[in-house]
């Protein structure tokens, strides 16, 4: 329908120019104009490309005002046709009474036979639609937002759950910063600014307080979480945006957080335990091992490379990737990796064998986004052919289970006890689906309740009681969510 091609295009131009900010953060590592480059560093003169830089933001803010309102209009049409279903279900039903019960009498007296059961019928049907509004009405919800960490000063790429303590949370985020969170307070407890461009990824080692994180300055991080003890520098931040990189409406509201809400005093590290490098390009995804000895990072130079944790060396440069790659994750237990591309596949790489066989998966007709392992040596992966493809290790020609969707698909996840993956897209929305590509439901979205803008990243937490789901945005926002996996929508 027009709708949807509209949504198509504006979501491919909105998701291109948000994703292009991954890499052009850092010095030579970019190729677009950054605006607050003097006169020296480029060919053009300062105004022209201050004029440049404002046209481009009129552009994007507008591809974006576009593809919301398209999103809107799209939500009305699907919650119409939901109703339209619903009502024309229970007409049939009472369609079918009707021809059962109706006789064919004197023609004198069938006309009044009609009308009674005309009138029976809309009370009955008026009487379940009654009780079927009063269900709703009634039943508790059962997804719901319990926390909202805010504080990052722009888009933010990814959400991880510690693993020594799942009573915290790691961000990364574009504005070149890194932050630890306590579930249960809210607060960010730590920031790490110790990189030089745009934050892409974070993950916790698998059994001491430490983090990888992966960058647009082409580096991985190795630093100390710190989650029980104070770092070296404290400074006093306000939990709401920076005005200079906003205008606006925004602006408004920033003011008015930064109003109402209290400083809080939040640790910074600025220096790592063990930087690795040795890409060409950006940084885009990293990964501990199992065992937490060795780490693998993925980056737009096609390549990921497998390091030494003690020594910072690099152990193995895995190549074969026609395009960028996208993301990287680990097995839990084995020494497994997956790797996403942009060349439409991901690669099964075993360590576990010297030779290190190679095994590539060929499903999807467009970039793949994610892939990570689930339990029972299942892999799932997603796309921006918005298709969610789940595979079995030991035949892995076709996938098992196919989820088709109306919307490109971020880095989603399996939880680990129930097998139930959470899929965040492009449009805002996260949808839940378990291990066999059966529906479960869609996370609650509004104006005061969700994400405003493409959900990048989620993550589960299912020891926490109090959330154990987390996602986070382009919005600046992560929110952590507490999902009743026993109820169905």
């Amino acid at each position: 329908m027009p709708t949807d091609n509209i949504n198509k295009a504006a979501s491919s131009k909105t998701k291109a120019i948000l994703t292009s900010r991954r890499g052009r953060e850092h010095g030579s590592m970019s190729t677009s104009v950054n605006r607050y480059d003097s006169d020296t560093d480029g060919q053009l003169p300062y105004p022209v490309r201050s004029r440049l830089n404002e046209l481009f933001s009129q552009i994007e803010k507008e591809f974006e005002t576009i593809y919301l309102e398209n999103q809107s209009l799209q939500e009305k049409v699907e919650a119409l046709q939901e109703r339209l279903d619903s009502y024309s279900g229970v007409l049939e039903k009472h369609g079918g009474e009707t021809q059962d019960t109706v006789d064919v009498g004197p023609s004198v007296k069938q006309p009044k036979r009609s009308s009674q059961l005309s009138q029976k019928i809309k009370t009955t049907y008026k009487a379940s639609t009654s009780k079927i509004v009063s269900s709703f009405r009634q039943a508790s919800p059962a997804y719901s937002v319990v926390r909202e960490f805010t504080g990052h000063r722009d888009g933010v790429w990814e959400v991880s759950i510690a693993r020594t303590n799942q009573s915290y949370i790691g961000t990364a985020s574009a504005d070149h910063s890194a932050r630890l969170w306590d579930i249960e307070s809210g607060q960010c407890t730590l920031q790490y600014c110790g990189h030089q461009g745009s934050v892409n990824a974070i993950r916790f080692h698998p059994s001491q307080e430490l983090v990888l994180t992966a960058s647009g300055d082409g580096m991985a991080h190795i630093w100390r979480a710190q989650i029980n003890a104070p770092s070296h520098d404290t400074v006093k931040l306000h939990h709401s945006s920076g005005e200079d990189e906003i205008d606006g409406s925004e602006k408004e509201e920033a003011v008015e957080e930064q109003t109402d809400s209290k400083v809080t005093e939040i640790s910074t590290l600025r220096t790592p335990n063990r930087e690795l490098g040795g890409h060409m390009g950006v940084v885009i995804a990293a990964d501990w091992m199992a065992g937490g000895s060795q780490v693998i990072t993925a980056s737009w130079d096609r390549t990921a490379i497998l390091f030494d944790t003690e020594s910072g060396d690099q152990v193995s440069m895995l190549s074969g990737h026609d395009l960028e790659l996208t993301d990287v994750r680990a097995h839990s237990s084995q020494k497994l990796v997956v790797t996403s591309s942009k060349d439409t596949t991901f690669r099964l790489w075993d360590f576990r064998d010297p030779n290190m066989p190679v095994s590539v998966f060929q499903g999807h007709t467009q970039p793949v986004t994610t892939a990570r392992f689930a339990r029972q040596d299942k892999v799932v992966s997603g796309s921006d052919d918005r298709t969610v493809k789940v595979w079995d290790l030991k035949n892995m020609r076709s996938p098992i289970a196919t989820i088709r969707l109306d919307s490109a698909i971020n880095r989603l996840s399996v939880s680990p006890n129930q097998n139930i993956i959470a899929i965040p897209h492009d449009n805002r929305h996260i949808r839940l689906y378990d291990i066999n590509g059966n529906r479960i439901g869609r996370l609650p979205r509004s104006n005061r309740l969700g994400h405003g803008k493409m959900v990048c990243s989620v993550d589960w937490a299912e020891e926490n009681t109090l959330c154990n789901l987390f996602s986070c945005s382009f919005d600046r926002q992560v929110l952590g969510w507490h999902i009743n996996l026993q109820t169905k929508e």
